[in-house]
């Protein structure tokens, strides 16, 4: 079920991807909600994020990531709509 939106593929709808050749973004979805579809492009391109937690994690990390997580929690709780939901998901 491939989705061609704008010249770019996707493999389905709400199924991010790397987009290792764009200037400025690390990932971009294909986001539906309802009827609406909207591409969001979200992460800095060579960013050191988090990641997912690890066993053994440093503090620092761990800090990094709750930080994160404070600073966007208004955005990430908008939804499948928005970037910082995206992010959280994917890279935190």
């Amino acid at each position: 079920m491939a989705i061609t939106y704008r010249g770019e593929k996707f493999a389905g709808y709400n199924v991010p991807k790397r987009t290792a050749n764009h200037p400025k973004k690390s990932h971009a979805v294909l986001a539906k909600e309802g009827d609406k579809i909207r591409l969001i492009r979200f992460g800095e391109q060579g960013a050191k994020t988090a990641g997912k937690p690890k066993k053994g994690e440093s503090s620092k990390m761990k800090k990094k990531r709750a930080s994160f997580k404070a600073r966007h929690a208004k955005n990430i709780r908008k939804g499948k709509m928005s970037a910082a939901y995206w992010a959280d998901k994917v890279k935190w």
